[in-house]
This record gives structure tokens, C-alpha cells and sequence, in this order.
């Protein structure tokens, strides 16, 4: 080895040693958050303000979605306490209408507007209908969601609960907060009910 590549390798042996001992410090919370917000804009009804958490999620971010128990049960209970179930005892509406929001994707986009009717998307997670043949799998298969849970009032309040907050049975749930996070009009989670548990419908046959 001549002397020019015995002084290349000492370089590059010091320079690994130097790397070796350099401790990496990560970025806070909000250094961490100002480089996201660097690569968002306002664009039509889609704004920045989407990337402010609820408290909820500041938490399921800060524990990666493993709080411990006590939170996890503290922040259920107050989830629990968001949903508004129907004053006036009509748990479902028509599944006809609820097969077609749960076929829309349609809403809260930048391409959309203020007036656009939101759809639930729900086979983008889950299996419906036996007819189905492209369904996501992030959340449980639905088909036939009444033959196994019954139709019963306990049956009725924990689906609509589930569907107005996820969160109340599963803190850091990805499933949207339907009712909660204004998603979904009342009557539409009655129509989404109804494709659920009403015994004609899709989901039953």
C-alpha cells in the first residue's frame, strides 16, 4: 500500500469513528410537525387544520397506538360519552339507500365541494355481500352481520355506537368516527344500519 491510499484509509477510519460516536438526537414533537405541515396546503374544502389532533389522537400517536390500560380505558369512556344515539328510538332506515353510502367514497375530498353529499366507503374495509368481489380487509368481514350478532337492543346500541365513534370500544381504532367527526348525517348511519341488521337486505341473504 503506498503512502496516498494508507492516508485515504486512515481518513476513512477516522471518519467512521467520528460517525460511530456522534449520538443521534430525534426530532420533538414539533420540530416533527412542522415538516409535515411544510408539505400541506389549503386546497378547495380540504385544509390544513385536518392535521390538528383531538386529544384522542395526540395520545394514540404518542403511546403507537398501545396506550396503557388505564389510558385506553379513559379515553374509551370519553368516546363513549360523544355518542348521540337516536331520540327517537328509529334505529334503522332503508338498506337500499345504506348498499349505496356504503359504496360512495365520495366527500371531505379537495375535489369535492361543501354541498357534496359524503358517502361511507365501507367496503374499502370490509366484506358486505356475498355478490362482492372487491372488498378491503382492515376491518372484520360484515356479511352476515345480523345472523351473528342478533338484532336485539344491545345488538343495536354497541353498531350504532361503533359507527358514531369507533373509539368508544377501541381507542386508537383507524375506522373513521362517523357520527362523531360529522361524516355521516343521522339518518344516513340509520340507512347504514339498516344494511347492516334489516334481515332483507344484502348483508342477511
Amino acid at each position: 500500500m503506498n503512502a496516498r491510499n494508507f492516508l485515504a484509509c486512515g481518513a476513512l477510519i477516522a471518519l467512521a469513528g467520528a460517525c460511530a460516536t456522534q449520538r443521534y438526537t430525534p426530532p420533538t414533537d414539533q420540530e416533527t410537525l412542522a415538516v409535515i405541515r411544510a408539505g400541506f396546503q389549503d386546497r378547495g374544502i380540504a385544509k390544513v387544520d385536518r392535521l390538528n389532533q383531538t386529544e384522542l389522537q395526540a395520545a394514540c400517536s404518542k403511546y403507537r397506538n398501545n396506550p396503557p390500560l388505564e389510558v385506553r380505558a379513559q379515553l374509551e369512556k370519553a368516546a363513549a360519552a360523544s355518542v348521540k344515539y337516536p331520540g327517537d328510538g328509529r334505529w334503522l332506515g332503508d338498506f337500499k339507500q345504506g348498499e349505496r353510502i356504503a359504496q360512495t367514497g365520495v366527500g371531505l375530498q379537495w375535489t369535492d365541494t361543501a354541498t357534496t353529499v359524503n358517502g361511507g366507503n365501507c367496503y374499502a374495509c370490509h366484506q358486505l355481500t356475498k355478490e362482492e368481489i372487491s372488498f378491503g380487509n382492515l376491518g372484520p368481514s360484515l356479511y352476515h352481520y345480523a345472523k351473528t350478532h342478533g338484532t336485539g337492543e344491545p345488538t343495536l346500541r354497541y353498531t350504532w355506537g361503533k359507527i358514531w365513534n369507533t373509539h368508544a370500544y377501541h381507542a386508537c381504532s383507524q375506522m373513521p368516527r362517523f357520527g362523531d367527526a360529522g361524516i355521516l348525517t343521522e339518518e344516513q348511519i340509520r340507512h347504514v344500519m339498516a344494511l347492516l341488521l334489516d334481515p332483507d337486505s344484502p348483508v342477511n341473504r
